[in-house]
């Protein structure tokens, strides 16, 4: 198993550039991570001379990057709409491929004012399809998130109810689409973790360990403070012989002493669960 971070308590410094991504590349190896994780909000040009410093930062800090979070809008009811989120999401895989990272964290879209169920679930379906065969070309991996609701979003996620994006993955068996699982947003929508990871272990490829202080509703809190049954994850998952990427999504607000203690907590649970 190996650590990474999507600092979400660190967004606004990274995003103004008062932190530069080679800041946080060595932060984040203080902090004990593996590699870190980035938003596609961190890039702010698409230049060869900028890609090749971004790099240049990474290896200096002897770094990389797992995974890319990204926010596509495939339920947005205009269908230029869709597919002007799609030509974005293929751009973003270029970045990613661009850059060396494997993973782009990809979602179903917004919960759009008057979207029926079973339009969104359709528009989903086939917009993911499509973008798995874009990603190829690229040689990333695509990665479903059940998500709650970012900062770049005006509603929430259209899949944030578990049948909702249960049934979403169902839907893209055929393609292959692999899930990260992110371990408070189950919690945030009111739904049973353990029940929805079971049912999406067969595509499991990679974790996003967030926490929340509340049901219901998502309050990122301190990674271990909340209501996430980190040691029954960890177990399950070691079960099912998971060994790959847990990417710490860090929100406590606390900047990188809630990173640090979030990186203890993590290695020393998995540690512990058999």
């Amino acid at each position: 198993m190996k650590v990474s971070c999507l600092p979400v308590s660190l967004f606004s410094d990274i995003v103004s550039g008062k932190m530069t991504i080679g800041d946080w590349a060595r932060e984040g190896k203080k902090a004990g991570l593996d590699a870190v994780d980035f938003s596609n909000m961190f890039l702010r040009e698409h230049t060869p001379v900028y890609y090749r410093t971004i790099r240049q930062m990474l290896e200096q800090e002897d770094m990389s990057v797992t995974m890319m979070t990204t926010y596509p809008d495939f339920t947005h009811p205009d269908k230029q709409q869709r597919e002007r989120e799609l030509e974005y999401l293929a751009f973003d895989f270029a970045q990613a491929a661009q850059l060396g990272i494997k993973y782009i964290r990809v979602l179903a879209g917004q919960a759009h004012p008057g979207v029926k169920r079973e339009d969104g679930i359709m528009w989903a379906v086939e917009y993911l399809k499509r973008a798995c065969g874009i990603a190829a070309k690229y040689g990333v991996v695509p990665v479903y998130e059940d998500h709650a609701k970012p900062g770049a979003w005006d509603y929430i996620d259209f899949s944030h109810p578990a049948d909702i994006f249960t049934e979403i993955y169902e839907k893209t068996e055929d393609v292959g689409l692999r899930v990260n699982f992110d371990t408070a947003n189950i919690i945030a929508y009111g739904a049973d973790t353990m029940e929805v990871l079971q049912k999406v272990l067969p595509r499991l490829e990679t974790i996003h360990a967030a926490d929340t202080s509340t049901r219901g509703t998502l309050n990122h809190c301190e990674i271990g403070k909340g209501l996430a049954p980190f040691r029954e994850i960890f177990s399950l998952i070691k079960e099912n012989g998971f060994d790959g990427w847990i990417c710490i999504e860090e929100g406590s607000m606390q900047g990188m002493d809630g990173i640090e203690k979030a990186v203890r907590y993590v290695r020393k649970v998995w540690g512990e669960v058999k």
